[in-house]
Order: C-alpha cells, then sequence, then structure tokens
C-alpha cells in the first residue's frame, strides 16, 4: 500500500512537474514567436480584393472589372443552415473553444507521432484566418506554432461572429470565387440566403479542397463530401435524419454561372474604368467599388437599339457585300461546322450562320449552336448586290442570287423571322442627357463595342454641318435680329482670307428662296442664310457667343464655313451645346458618375455639377431641387442665353419637325419636340439633335475615315430615323414638356411675305413671336439690327 502511495505521489510530482515545464515551454515559445506576430487589429479594418462594378442609375449591372469574384456578406446575413454546415465540415467546436480546439491538435500530435508526417493539423476557423491573413502555406513547426498563438490573440480581440465573417469571406471556392456569396453565385446563379440544404452543404465542403470537391468538374466526390457534411450535421443535431437523408438524395444542380450583365453599355462603362483609373490605379478592381451611373436602363436599351437597327437599315438601302467567307461544307458533319462557327464573334446581335441549302425562295442556315433555321423570302428579298454607296444591283429574284451553300454570313432575329443582315461599314452614335443636369442617360459609341471599341460618342470629331446652325440663330437674335428679320437667300461670292479662292456656297436644293424670313431660313436649313448672318455678326462676335456654349474657340474656324458648321465637334460636345437650348438657356456640365460606394456600401463620392434652377440666383449660389431625377448640388448653372432668346430659337426649331428637314420625327405625335437636322458636304455626316425641356438627344451617322454615305443619305433620312426609335422608347409614357413661355414674349400678326406688322384685312399673314421690345410697327421692315452692319449684306 505505501508503494502504491509512494507511486501515485511520485507520478503527481512528475505530472506537476510536466505542467511546470509545458508552462514554461509555451511561455518560452511564446516570448519568441511573440514579437514576430502581427497586429490582429487590422483584421478589423482588412479590405477584401473586390472587384469593380458598374451600374446604371436603377441598379442594373453593366460591368464588372476584376480578377477576383467576390462579393462580401455580413454575419447577419449567412444563414444558420450554413453556419451549421460550415461548423460541421470544418470545426465544430467553433463557438466553445477559445481559437485552438485541443481534441482536435492532440488528434493531429498522435498522427504525427504515430506516423512521422502532419497529415491534418487540427486547425481551426480561427487558425485558418490567421493562416489566410497572416502567414504562408508551408507546413513547418514554426509556421503552426505562429498560427496558434495569433488564434489566441484573435480571439481576444474579436467576437466569433466578426471571426467566422472574415473567414467566410476570405476562402477561395473554386471558379475564381472568393468568399461564400461569389460562390453561390458561380454555381447556382443565385444568393448564399436563397440556397437550399444540399447545396449549401456542398459550398461548405469546398474549402478543404475546391478543385477536388468541385460540383461542376468532379460531381462524384462532391456528392461524397456534401452528403458526409449533412451526415456530420445530423450527428451533431443541427438537422434532423429525415432532413440528411432527403438533402443527400438530392441530385447536383450546380453548373458555371458567369456574371449576368443586365445592361448592355459597354462604351460607358469603359468610360468609368478610364476615368477612376487615372484616381485609384490598380486599387480601382480589387478595392470593391460600386459606381452608380447616370444611365437610366431603358433609355439605353432603347438606344443600343435605335443604332444597331439604324445601321442595318443603312445596310439595306445601299445592297448586300457578300459573305464573310466561304467553307466548302460538301462532306463535314454539323459538329464541324458548329467548330468553324465558334470561332466568329457575334456583333450587336448579328449571329454568324453558314448556308446549309439554297432553294428558290428561301435558305436554309445553321447557327452557332447548331439549331438549323430558315432564312424566307422576306429575309433575303433585300439584298440587291452593292456596287457603290450611290448604285446597287437590280432586286434579286432568287435566293440563289443572294447566298450559295457554304457561305458564312449574319442574320439577325427580326422576331418573326430570320433575316439575312451585315456587320455595316458605317458607324453610328447616340448620346441622351438630362438637360437640366447634364446627365447622361443614354451612350452608344458605336455599332458595337466587341467589334471595335472606338467611342465616337466622345472620341469621334466631325463637322456637324447644320446641326451647328441654331447657335449662329441664336446669337443672331442676341444681337438684334427677330424671326420676322428678313435675309436674302440668293447666290452670292465669297472673298474670305480665310479660305482658299472664291467660295461660292449653295444650298443643299440647289435652289435659292430669296428674301427670308429668319425663322423659315433655319427650319428649311438655308445656307445662305446662315451666311449671311454670320458675316452680320462678325467672326468675333460669332465664335465669342458660341464658346459660352461649351465649343472651344481654338477649334472654330474664323471664316464664314463656320455658319454652315465646319468645325470639329465631338456628339458630346454638340449635345451638352444643346442642352442650354433645351433647358432654357444655361450652362451644364456633361458627367456620368452619379455616386461611388465602397465595399461596404457607404458612399464616398456623389456628383455635385451645377444643375439648372429657374427660382434661383447664380450670384448668391443658391439651390432648388429640380425634381427627384437629378442629384443634389450645391451650385447652380450659370444662365449664358437670354430666356426670351431661347423661347424664340425654340419654337423656330419645332418647325423643323413641324414643316422642315425634320418632318419624319412627327410620326412620334407630340408637340414639345425641336430639333435641326445635318448634313455636311458629300454626305459625310449624318446628324439629327432634337429634345424638349426634360431629354435632349442626338444621333449621329457616318464612316471613321470620312467618306460618302452616298445619294439620298442626310441627316434626315440617315440620323434622323435613329432618333425617332429612341425617343419612341425614351418619351413612351410621359406628358409633353415644352420649353415655357417667359414673361416679355408677345405674339403679333405679320404678313408672311415681308415679315411686317399686318392688318386684319390683309391676308397671307400668320403669328410670330417677338421679345416685346422688338415688336414690329406696321410697314416698317425688320431686317436692321442696331449693329452698324449694312443692310446691303442681308439683301
Amino acid at each position: 500500500m505505501r508503494v502504491l502511495k509512494s507511486f501515485f505521489r511520485f507520478a503527481l510530482i512528475l505530472a506537476f512537474i510536466g505542467l511546470i515545464l509545458g508552462a514554461v515551454a509555451v511561455i518560452g515559445l511564446y516570448q519568441h514567436f511573440a514579437p514576430t506576430l502581427p497586429n490582429v487589429e487590422t483584421l478589423r479594418d482588412i479590405k477584401f480584393q473586390t472587384p469593380l462594378k458598374v451600374l446604371s442609375t436603377d441598379g442594373k449591372l453593366i460591368a464588372e472589372f476584376g480578377e477576383k469574384k467576390r462579393t462580401p456578406i455580413t454575419y447577419e446575413k449567412i444563414p444558420e443552415t450554413f453556419v451549421q454546415a460550415l461548423q460541421s465540415a470544418e470545426d465544430s467546436r467553433f463557438f466553445e473553444h477559445y481559437g485552438i480546439d485541443l481534441i482536435g491538435l492532440s488528434r493531429a500530435a498522435y498522427q504525427l507521432v504515430s506516423t512521422g508526417k502532419i497529415q491534418s493539423g487540427g486547425s481551426t476557423i480561427t487558425m485558418q484566418v490567421a493562416k489566410n491573413f497572416f502567414l504562408t502555406r508551408e507546413r513547418t513547426f514554426e509556421r503552426k506554432f505562429s498560427e496558434i498563438f495569433l488564434a489566441l490573440k484573435i480571439e481576444q480581440s474579436l467576437s466569433k461572429q466578426e471571426i467566422f465573417e472574415l473567414y467566410v469571406n476570405k476562402i477561395y471556392l473554386g471558379h475564381r470565387s472568393y468568399g461564400i456569396q461569389a460562390a453561390a453565385n458561380v454555381y447556382y446563379g443565385k444568393n448564399i440566403d436563397e440556397l437550399s440544404l444540399p447545396q449549401l452543404a456542398m459550398i461548405a465542403g469546398l474549402p478543404k479542397a475546391p478543385s477536388t470537391f468541385n460540383p461542376i468538374t468532379n460531381p462524384n466526390r462532391a456528392i461524397e463530401r456534401r452528403n458526409w457534411i449533412l451526415g456530420r450535421m445530423h450527428n451533431l443535431s443541427f438537422i434532423t435524419e429525415e432532413e440528411s437523408k432527403e438533402a443527400q438524395s438530392a441530385p447536383v444542380t450546380a453548373k458555371y454561372h458567369t456574371t449576368e450583365i443586365e445592361l448592355y453599355a459597354p462604351y460607358i462603362a469603359e468610360m468609368v474604368r478610364s476615368d477612376l483609373y487615372g484616381q485609384y490605379g490598380d486599387e480601382l478592381y480589387t478595392d470593391g467599388f460600386t459606381v452608380y451611373t447616370t444611365l437610366n436602363s431603358t433609355m439605353q436599351s432603347a438606344a443600343n437599339t435605335a443604332v444597331r437597327n439604324g445601321l442595318v437599315n443603312y445596310v439595306k438601302r445601299h445592297g448586300y457585300r457578300g459573305p464573310e467567307k466561304q467553307h466548302d461544307i460538301t462532306d463535314i458533319s454539323s459538329e464541324e461546322i458548329t467548330t468553324l462557327l465558334k470561332k466568329e464573334t457575334s456583333f450587336a446581335q448579328l449571329e454568324p450562320a453558314i448556308i446549309l441549302n439554297v432553294d428558290k425562295k428561301s435558305a436554309t442556315a445553321q447557327r452557332k449552336n447548331g439549331e438549323i433555321i430558315t432564312l424566307p423570302w422576306e429575309g433575303l428579298k433585300w439584298a440587291k448586290k452593292f456596287k457603290t454607296v450611290n448604285y446597287s444591283g437590280p432586286m434579286p429574284k432568287t435566293a440563289a442570287k443572294v447566298v450559295q451553300t457554304g457561305d458564312l454570313v449574319r442574320i439577325l432575329n427580326t422576331g418573326e423571322y430570320w433575316e439575312l443582315s451585315q456587320v455595316p461599314k458605317a458607324q453610328g452614335a447616340l448620346i441622351s442627357m438630362t438637360p437640366q443636369s447634364g446627365a447622361i442617360r443614354s451612350l452608344v459609341g458605336g455599332f458595337s463595342f466587341t467589334h471595335n471599341k472606338f467611342n465616337r460618342a466622345t472620341q469621334a470629331h466631325r463637322q456637324p454641318g447644320s446641326n451647328f446652325k441654331p447657335f449662329i440663330y441664336a446669337a443672331a437674335m442676341e444681337n438684334g435680329f427677330t424671326p420676322a428679320s428678313i435675309i436674302n437667300d440668293a447666290p452670292v461670292v465669297l472673298q474670305d482670307k480665310g479660305l482658299d479662292g472664291n467660295w461660292r456656297p449653295q444650298n443643299s436644293s440647289k435652289k435659292f428662296s430669296g428674301p427670308t424670313r429668319l425663322r423659315v431660313g433655319l427650319y428649311k436649313s438655308r445656307n445662305l442664310v446662315s451666311i449671311r448672318l454670320l458675316r452680320s455678326l462678325g467672326f468675333n462676335k460669332g465664335i465669342e457667343y458660341l464658346s459660352r456654349f461649351g465649343f472651344d474657340p481654338k477649334k472654330l474656324p474664323a471664316n464664314l464655313s463656320l455658319a454652315l458648321g465646319s468645325a470639329d465637334v465631338t456628339p458630346l460636345e454638340l449635345v451638352t451645346g444643346y442642352a442650354a437650348l433645351a433647358n432654357g438657356g444655361y450652362k451644364v456640365e456633361p458627367y456620368f458618375i452619379e455616386r461611388i460606394n465602397d465595399q461596404y456600401g457607404q458612399t464616398i463620392f456623389t456628383t455635385n455639377t451645377p444643375i439648372v434652377c429657374h427660382d434661383c440666383s447664380t450670384t448668391n449660389n443658391k439651390n432648388k431641387a429640380i425634381d427627384t431625377t437629378t442629384v443634389a448640388a450645391t451650385n447652380v448653372a450659370p444662365r449664358i442665353m437670354d430666356k426670351r432668346t431661347n423661347f424664340l430659337l425654340y419654337s423656330i426649331m419645332q418647325d423643323v419637325i413641324r414643316r422642315g428637314t425634320g418632318t419624319r420625327a412627327r410620326v412620334l405625335n407630340r408637340s414639345d419636340l425641336a430639333g435641326k437636322t445635318g448634313t455636311t458636304n458629300e454626305q459625310k455626316d449624318a446628324w439629327f439633335t432634337g429634345f424638349n425641356s426634360k431629354l435632349v438627344t442626338t444621333s449621329w451617322v457616318g464612316y471613321d475615315q470620312p467618306a460618302p454615305l452616298g445619294r439620298s443619305e442626310f441627316g434626315g433620312t440617315a440620323a434622323l430615323p435613329i432618333w425617332v426609335d429612341f425617343m419612341r422608347e425614351a418619351l413612351a409614357d410621359t406628358p409633353e414638356a415644352p420649353v415655357p413661355r417667359p414673361n416679355g414674349i408677345v405674339q403679333v400678326r405679320i404678313h408672311s411675305s415681308t415679315g411686317l406688322r399686318a392688318s386684319s384685312k390683309q391676308s397671307n399673314t400668320l403669328y410670330e413671336y417677338f421679345k416685346s421690345e422688338q415688336t414690329p410697327h406696321q410697314g416698317v421692315a425688320e431686317n436692321s439690327p442696331s449693329n452698324g452692319q449694312s443692310t446691303e449684306d442681308l439683301f
């Protein structure tokens, strides 16, 4: 008995000494590693590498930039079932231990002693957080000790919920997805809180080995891992036996889901990326910014369709250039044809297809997805042979005159049938803007960003032609002219030192109308009227006035060709200038970024651009909200144009649509619209810009290397249909919004030929608007502004 007591006493002494030595060893190890351990408080401010997201103003995804797919999620938004699944898979005692699991570490130590190798690390979720954020992945004792001590420090600094949140947002889960929210999106196309029990268990099985247990690339191993986790969840009383069995019998439903672009607006997405990269550098792609643009998704979709259809219709007017390629498909299979087609890219919904058979009035073709479709005669008969932009061959009478077996062609689904099409060589652009703020609501920079990334809306400097004339007329009416002023539309030979030799300008119709009221001169786009107006004003005064609208005076030619739009401007510059015509005469700056949020959803930038406030004083810098569609601002747009001049010009430009060169727009059945066509020499550029008080839009058509668009391709035929198609959708179900008539405007009955005040007994009269101090007297011609200019210049 005494021997037994002595043995126990000795054992206790040894155990006590062992504890002391163990404690000393632990303290020694801690003192050794403590100086090298990082500050775990930095975990509170951790920034996950999260891609840049670009959204429309109504939250539709436009683009995502960044290599890592990650959407950080807070603990509160993680389903409890997933927390339990991950515990079952990785760390069942996570909410009970203090950072290390002694049972797990003992098991790892036993494996090491018995096998001589490190088989499992006994790592807790906290230890994995320490490793993932601070340590390398090397399997050494030194790293393991650092991991243990870091885990203990992390548990002292952070709550369990914070630690769990860090872990599930950091881990790599396959297919470029980092974090559980991104994994749910990639594998199931849903958010984590929308997944079923077997799907949650599948995600929980990925951290151990994302490639080995991947449900897409290795479904059998993934099922084994998922079912083991479900069994563990039942053993740990997280789910019932019935729930476990039902979930284990569920099939694999995972498949690869790409980031779904909800709104096609690649030109604006690239503008955002380029604009912000200069400020943030490479951090732009990793810091999780969410950029809300000013784009309206409905308007942007309408713009995409309008530009595509406008250019496709241009192709149809000028003929079919033939197939892109010719393949011998005599002895090849459908699969081999599919392989050929997969090498081709779709552009703006124009799909590649290969013609399989040709009948008299139809043809069959194979799509890239292997589907066999029919091209009916309705989709082929337009394709007369292209010769030049001015001439084409006769209309085809059979399908064989259009396509041949083996042709690689483009096809377009019209909604009713498949139609033969062709990628246009001509290009187009469209921009729409809220004139009160300068917010860009839609922007298309070309037929297809995939085909050509050059942004014609912002980078193409082209001559606006007659689209520029309203600014010349506005300058004239700011300097004494009225809508009833008479200007002679007659031939003239000009000797201008800014031009080479004598210049004999012509009207596009090659006809002259003689004495013409200023109103008629603009809505009929008479070149000679514009030239005489600018000559009367003088170049310096004209250029100074035009610069108010944002046009660079250094780029405005100091000669009379300026009156015909010979300056080079971008569509963005032009629509910005027109915004002042639409908003009552205020200068606004275009912008396309509304606000920027960081990865935590906090707004770090909000646009603060000048906005129009009709009841505010620009001298005291007060601000008044315009409407709920504009952002708050602390500064007010400056007035650059007399409000009465603005209304007079708007009234004249309404006549462009009512009875002038823009009558195709009457199909919209709106009386609030005003605008102007524009066509340059040899029809190299075609424009239409139009507006009401709520929206201003410009459309342009032309070749990247300036060349004639072809016979009958004017602003009213090439660009205006695009504008009409867009505005039909953009203004659908919206009330008319005319530019309001200000005080100081009166209506007077005048004679239509002379512009003089008419008596009630005279015929050929009409009503005209005037500034109150410019009301004409009966028998007095309104054609001589008080600027010292000879009336001979006008007649």
